[in-house]
Formats: C-alpha cells, sequence, structure tokens
C-alpha cells in the first residue's frame, strides 16, 4: 500500500522521539520515500544522523542550511508529500498548529502541506487531559487532520493513559489502511462475512450460545468496505453495528441453520468469504415452544442435543477456484496444530487462529492475538497484540496477497 508514497516524518521534541525511529523503519521496509522534517527540540532526542541514514536522505530542521546557505522550501516538501506524519506532536506543537505559529520549518511545512496530516500526540497525561489541548486537537481535527491514539487494551495503556504515543505499527497501519481506502484495493470485489455467536433455543427464553460480540467480523467489515469492497455480514445477535450503515449490508440470523441458508444464498456471488463467526457446535433436539417452568418438576429437565452443521465445511467443499475463503479458530491449546488440521479439512485458503491462552485476545475485547496459516505456502505468521480494526487490516492484507500471488 505504500510502496512508491512520498511521506513527510515530522518529529517534535518528546521523549516519544525514539519511537519514530521504529516508524521509519517500518516505512522504508515498505518501500515509502520519507522525509524527515525534525525541530529543533527534537534534534535533542534523536539525532539527525541516525534518522538520515535510514531514511536516505538529509534530514530537515532550519530554513538554511548552515554551511551552505541552501534555502529548503517548505512549500516544495508541504506539495511533494503524499502524507504527512507528525509522531511524536507534543503540546506545543499541536498548539502552533491549531493557531498557525509557524516559528520552526515543521510547523510552516505543516501548513503548506497540501496532503492528508497524520498527528500521534505524545504527552503526559494531564497535559494531554487539559482543556486547551483538547480545544487544539479538537480544532485540527475540524481542519480535517486524522490524530492516531493508542488502541485500545494496548499493553500497559491503563498505567500511562491517552497521553503515550501511539505504537509504531499502529500508526503504520492508520497510513496503509487510509491509502488503501483511498486507492480502493478492493474495489469491485464482494466481500461475505460471518459474525457474532448464534443463539440455539431451548424455549422461547433460553439459548445455548457462546460469549461472541460480532466485534471481529465487524471490524473486517469496516475495513473490507473502507477498501471499496461490496460487503455484506451475516449476523449472529449482536450489538455492535457497522461504521458505514450505507457501505455494509447486514444480514440479521439467529440459529447456526438460519446462518448457513442465509450465506448459502450469497456464497455464489462472493469473491472473498471470511466465516469469523462463533456458530454453537449443538442445538436442542426439541425446543420448547413455551416456558419450561421449573416447579413443574423436582429435577432439572434433561436437554438431548444434536450437532449443528459445520458453516465452514459445508461451504468450503462447494468453493470455486476463483474463490478465496478464510476461516478462524479459537483454541484454548495446540492452537497451531489445530488451525492447520481445520484448514485442510474444510478447504479454506487461509485460517486465522486465536487462543484464549493469549491476554487480550479472545469473545470480548476490543484486541486480539492472532497467527494466519496460509494453505497455498504453508507459512504461518504470527502477529502481536493489536486492535481488532488492525487485525481486520492484516487478514485482508494477506487476502490481497493471495489474490495478487495468483488466486483470482
Amino acid at each position: 500500500m505504500l510502496k512508491g508514497k512520498h511521506i513527510v516524518l515530522g518529529i517534535t521534541g518528546g521523549i516519544a522521539a525514539y519511537k519514530s525511529v521504529m516508524l521509519l523503519r517500518l516505512l522504508v521496509k515498505a518501500g515509502a520515500e520519507v522525509q524527515i522534517v525534525i525541530t529543533p527540540a527534537g534534534k535533542e532526542f534523536i539525532t539527525p544522523v541516525t534518522l538520515s541514514a535510514l531514511s536516505g536522505k538529509p534530514v530537515i530542521s532550519e530554513f538554511f542550511t548552515a554551511n551552505t546557505g541552501e534555502w529548503h522550501s517548505h512549500v516544495d516538501i508541504g506539495l511533494w508529500a503524499d502524507a504527512m506524519v507528525i509522531a511524536p506532536a507534543t503540546a506545543s506543537s499541536i498548539a502552533k498548529m491549531a493557531n498557525g505559529v509557524a516559528d520552526n520549518m515543521l510547523i510552516t511545512t505543516y501548513l503548506s502541506a497540501k496532503a492528508p496530516v497524520f498527528l500521534a500526540p505524545a504527552m503526559d497525561l494531564d497535559m494531554m487531559a487539559h482543556p486547551s489541548t483538547q480545544r487544539n486537537i479538537a480544532t485540527l481535527r475540524s481542519y480535517g487532520n486524522h490524530i492516531i491514539e493508542p488502541a485500545e487494551g494496548e499493553l500497559a495503556s491503563h498505567l500511562v493513559g491517552k497521553g503515550r504515543m501511539a505504537e509504531p505499527q499502529e500508526i503504520f497501519n492508520t497510513l496503509a489502511r487510509y491509502f488503501a481506502a483511498k486507492e480502493g484495493s478492493l474495489r469491485g470485489r464482494k466481500v461475505l462475512i460471518t459474525a457474532g455467536p448464534t443463539y440455539e433455543r431451548i424455549d422461547p427464553v433460553r439459548f445455548i450460545g457462546n460469549f461472541s460480540t460480532g466485534k471481529m467480523g465487524y471490524a473486517i467489515a469496516d475495513e473490507a468496505a473502507a477498501r471499496g469492497a461490496d460487503v455484506t455480514i451475516v449476523s449472529g445477535p449482536v450489538a455492535v453495528r457497522p461504521s458505514d450503515s450505507e457501505a455494509v449490508k447486514v444480514v440479521s440470523v439467529e440459529s447456526a441453520r438460519e446462518m448457513l441458508t442465509a450465506t448459502q444464498e450469497r456464497v455464489a456471488d462472493a469473491d472473498i468469504v471470511i466465516l469469523a463467526a462463533a456458530v454453537a457446535d449443538y442445538a436442542p433436539a426439541h425446543p420448547a415452544d413455551h416456558k419450561i417452568k421449573r416447579e413443574k418438576s423436582a429435577d432439572a429437565p434433561t436437554i438431548e442435543l444434536v450437532k449443528n452443521p459445520d458453516i465452514a465445511r459445508t461451504l468450503g467443499a462447494e468453493k470455486r477456484d476463483n474463490q478465496i475463503f478464510v476461516g478462524f479458530a479459537l483454541e484454548t491449546d495446540d492452537a497451531d496444530a489445530n488451525g492447520r488440521a481445520k484448514l485442510v479439512a474444510k478447504n479454506l485458503d487461509m485460517i486465522v487462529v486465536n487462543s484464549l491462552a493469549d491476554a487480550g485476545a479472545g469473545f470480548g475485547t476490543d484486541t486480539n492475538v492472532v497467527t494466519i496459516i496460509d494453505a497455498a505456502t504453508g507459512s504461518a505468521r504470527r502477529f502481536p497484540l493489536k486492535s481488532k480494526r488492525a487485525v481486520a487490516a492484516d487478514i485482508l492484507d494477506a487476502v490481497e496477497s493471495a489474490q495478487s500471488a495468483g488466486k483470482q
């Protein structure tokens, strides 16, 4: 997504400036051309020599080069950029940007930029919470700037609060998602997703189900829609909704059999099928049509269970060569081995494996830790703890790579 893109990376004088080196590495590795613009205070935290060595370009800090008197045109830099990222963005620099105080090269470049601007605030929690800082951030949002804050649930976020700068990988992912959406990398593709739990009725007021909230499936739907796809999500009972209700069509179901039917009706038209729902394995054989009364019997009722259809296996058996199928496997032990077995048994192209043994993964969280196993290559790539939207981006990146490799 970032190959060949022109990125201006602005660095201000905050302790988090060391993280900008990691962000720079990610951008360069992705094929972006990066121009560093650093404030004088920023040079107190990270040396221009380090940044220049990594970016392959001289670092710009002043309007004139000290030895030669060469003029650095902030206008030209602003026009050159496809995106400008300021990380860290201190309270002082945010205030200057919000109020047009052009007293250094970075702020003048910001004011001249025609490209989208992304800011990763970094400061003390009390400074971040101060009304003046919040007002300045709100002003920058109103200008159309993108504010990147730490993903909910990231490690130690409860200790250091929102004043902490977002992690370099999260900033990088935000940029990648922006360009993916702008370029419509999935434009013209039809994506079918299942999400949430299924409820298997015991009687009109009780059911067998699980703790799935649908957050992962809906994050994938939002990400696919942002990339220009035509998205349909077949959803069990959940409280979440798509970010853009016009871009994502929701088909609501309750039971596993209803989910299978709704998915079968739509799967033939789909280019990409992502089976993220947590489908109940069993259902009551004879659900009552009235509430079962406890006082009617001295003993607890016996509920006979029958197996629900395996939606992934059923659909996988009918998969066409030009379709990509992605499954999910939530495991408690032997996650990799169990994931690989399901990958083969259900005729999937890839499977996303996560484990309840990983902190921050599983049902109800805003984060996930996943391993994506590819059937064609046999490779297994494990990702660190991320927001579910960032995980969704990783999954769709893997799907797009499979498409590029010839799975059209």
